[in-house]
């Protein structure tokens, strides 16, 4: 592996990170298959897990806690907050109340008293993000949290986050987890740019594309209608023709697209390391065999021309939408009422 700097947190971190969702019920019921499949990880020279209380409703934290027993001081240990947890609204969110209670919960859960990276999963609309940084704060200087950092956020987010931050004195994110793949490009934009401005490292989710860049999935022959149905960017005829002139550009460059895929997400400069979350043994073994693959400009410049840098084709049903996007009437001027 050929490792690169957090940022500018002087951590250094594998190109790939090792992501937790699909340990639990969720993915993988098998806790020692998944425990296999951390130690591979690791072994081949992976020193990021990543993973979150929302995964398998704690499941995927406890598997992974059960993992590192041993291996703890090897690793670079990340979960978040955020999620919404059973019916109670005040379970979830980023404010200090349910941030307090949920790392308690997630330290049991990983058998460590302290957390490398924690993350806020995603934006909170109805917090004030000096509260979460407040909180976050404390937490790094009680020894729970060693680095703190965002998933999603908007660019423009970001940038008040620095600002709070450097005005009150607070911990600063020092990590942002956009998804990035090459059909998902969006971030090449303003969110790399601002975090490279800000010495943020990158964790990239969905190098995949949520499984669109493995190849089961191609037009007119989606292989797994259940998932097509229930993910709609699986049967996104944008995204799908994208899919096929990115298929014969692997063949032609004589490498599996998967590989492709994996190979074009960490040769940003901007990013740090990219999320692989594999379900099975065999499926980390085939991901890993691409970590020192590194794509020609030829490649590269060919991808830009299949889909437009700073652009996405379609959206992952997984990305973040602020409130603008989802709530016609944040967009739209009332009406005037009749005299």
């Amino acid at each position: 592996m050929r490792y690169r700097t957090l940022g500018r947190t002087g951590i250094k971190v594998s190109p790939y990170a090792l992501g937790a969702m699909m340990f639990g019920g969720v993915g993988n019921p098998d806790h020692d298959d998944c425990i296999r499949i951390v130690h591979r990880a690791l072994d081949a020279g992976v020193n990021v897990i990543d993973t979150a209380p929302a995964y398998s409703g704690g499941e995927s934290e406890e598997i992974v806690g059960k993992a590192l027993k041993g291996r703890r001081d090897d690793v670079i240990l990340a979960t978040k907050v955020h999620r919404v947890v059973g019916d109670d609204p005040n379970q979830g969110g980023n404010s200090r109340r349910w941030i307090t209670a949920s790392i308690d919960k997630s330290l049991c859960r990983l058998q460590t008293d302290y957390l490398d990276l924690y993350q806020i999963h995603r934006p909170d609309p109805d917090t004030d993000v000096e509260e979460t940084l407040s909180v976050l704060s404390d937490l790094v200087r009680s020894g729970k949290v060693r680095a703190i950092g965002s998933s999603t956020m908007p660019a423009s987010d970001m940038v008040e986050a620095q600002w709070i931050a450097a005005r009150r004195g607070l911990e600063r994110f020092r990590c942002e987890q956009p998804p990035y793949s090459i059909l998902d490009r969006g971030i090449e934009a303003e969110v790399l740019p601002v975090a490279q401005r800000y010495g943020m490292g990158i964790l990239a989710w969905s190098p995949l594309a949520q499984g669109l860049l493995t190849g089961r999935a191609r037009k007119g022959r989606q292989t797994d209608l259940r998932r097509a149905a229930i993910f709609t960017h699986l049967s996104d005829e944008r995204r799908l023709d994208a899919v096929e002139e990115l298929t014969t550009l692997a063949d032609d460059a004589g490498l599996p697209l998967r590989y492709m895929a994996l190979a074009f997400a960490v040769a940003h400069p901007g990013v740090s390391s990219t999320i692989i979350g594999p379900r099975t043994l065999d499926h980390l073994k085939d991901l890993l065999a691409s970590a020192d693959l590194d794509l020609s400009d030829d490649i590269l410049d060919r991808i830009d021309d299949i889909v437009t840098p700073g652009t996405d084709v379609g959206a992952l049903d997984m990305a973040y939408r602020p409130p603008a996007l989802l709530d016609p009437t944040l967009r739209r001027r009332p009406a005037h009422a009749a005299s």
